[in-house]
């Protein structure tokens, strides 16, 4: 890479970054236009005009007239959009529908994306633009991208007279973003589409091989995709090449999600199949959005407060994100231009400011899987 594509491309990372980092200098202005912005979407829809979208006033009018929600609530009107309705939760026809790797009470949960709900997933690039301004480096760039990711398109839907095909939302926007940021993805996703969207391991071994045979030689600087996966993948060359990822390829970043524990308990593993020099960078996301990215070497992730209405609800009842005290513990509750005021069901633990992680799943017992972590890793809650 030249001087001048250089300075261009940190230009672009600062220009990408900026947004994140001003909002986090008056967390609630930002968070107040971020829910009027809301709003207008909301506004064009038959969910939003049924809690009078356009009459809310602020963010405690907003908690007053739209109640909190989770999949299960949502479930009926979105295989109605499914069928053709789109104007009942969306301002504009879905480019996609994303389906997630678990499951909720044995069904798979349907999310559809919006053309302005893709555009905001791209802020998972945001945490590997910000390693590129800390080292004040562009080397990450000037590689590739490892793609560990799920497939895009998996099968499809009957949905009135229609089929409607649906895919992992990692796999989607990673498509996407591919065509919006410097970075070169191999295997493409088209790549890892065509051997289908199966999850057995006999599909997944061929997912691996194909890495592997395409990336070998290349310059990997980059592995983006979902923190197990990529574990699986480090055992996988090990036992059919008979060697590591570190002995292949010279990774600068790994920008991970999917899982608790990246930067803790999962740490170790990481940097033992891809080298001690690898800076693991944890994203934090859902089928239903990418909500943070790990800003710098603490290990935990920071809210994208610009993009996102952000709300937790807590022993002593719902509050903003941001006002968290460091050591508490809530279910995060979230609003998109798809889904407003929904239960996610992740638990997020605040650490000193604009710190988070995500523990776990939203049940009883998380908080007591955590400690145990946190024991046996040495972990005593610093970031």
């Amino acid at each position: 890479m030249i001087a001048q594509d250089s300075q261009s491309a940190m230009q672009m990372v600062a220009k990408m970054l900026k947004p994140w980092q001003d909002a986090l200098e008056n967390l609630a202005g930002v968070q107040e236009r971020v829910l009027q912005n809301l709003l207008k979407v909301y506004a064009q829809t038959v969910y939003g005009r049924k809690y009078d979208a356009e009459g809310v006033g602020g963010i405690e009018d907003y908690r007053a007239k739209f109640p909190v929600t989770t999949y299960e609530d949502y479930q009926p009107v979105i295989r109605r959009v499914m069928a053709g309705e789109t104007e009942l939760i969306l301002n504009e026809p879905p480019i996609g529908w994303a389906i997630t790797r678990g499951t909720t009470k044995d069904e798979n949960k349907f999310i559809p994306m919006t053309p302005t709900d893709l555009e905001m997933r791209v802020s998972a690039g945001r945490a590997v633009m910000m390693y590129a301004a800390q080292s004040r480096s562009t080397e990450v760039f000037s590689g590739v991208n490892l793609n560990l990711n799920f497939p895009s398109v998996v099968g499809t839907v009957k949905a009135g007279d229609r089929e409607v095909a649906y895919g992992y939302s990692s796999g989607i926007y990673t498509k996407f973003v591919s065509h919006k940021t410097p970075v070169r993805s191999l295997p493409s996703q088209e790549d890892i589409d065509a051997l289908g969207g199966s999850k057995a391991w006999s599909v997944w071994k061929q997912r691996f091989d194909l890495a592997y045979e395409q990336c070998r030689g290349e310059n990997v600087t980059l592995v983006g995709g979902v923190a197990p996966t990529a574990i699986q993948f480090g055992g996988y060359l090990h036992k059919k090449y008979r060697c590591y990822p570190k002995d292949q390829w010279r990774i600068l970043v790994m920008t991970l999600g999917s899982t608790p524990g990246i930067n803790t308990y999962r740490a170790g593993t990481l940097k033992a199949l891809y080298g001690r020099q690898v800076a693991i960078r944890e994203i934090y996301g859902a089928t239903e959005g990418m909500f943070g990215q790990q800003m710098d070497e603490k290990r935990a992730w920071v809210p994208n407060y610009d993009l996102f209405l952000l709300e937790v609800e807590t022993s002593k009842g719902v509050k903003m994100l941001y006002e968290m005290r460091p050591g508490e513990t809530g279910s995060l509750i979230v609003s998109t231009p798809v889904l407003a005021r929904y239960k996610i069901g992740d638990l997020i633990r605040a650490y000193e400011p604009p710190y988070f992680r995500c523990i776990g799943r939203d049940h009883w017992y998380t908080p007591i899987v955590h400690t145990w972590r946190m024991l046996n890793t040495l972990d005593f809650g610093g970031i």
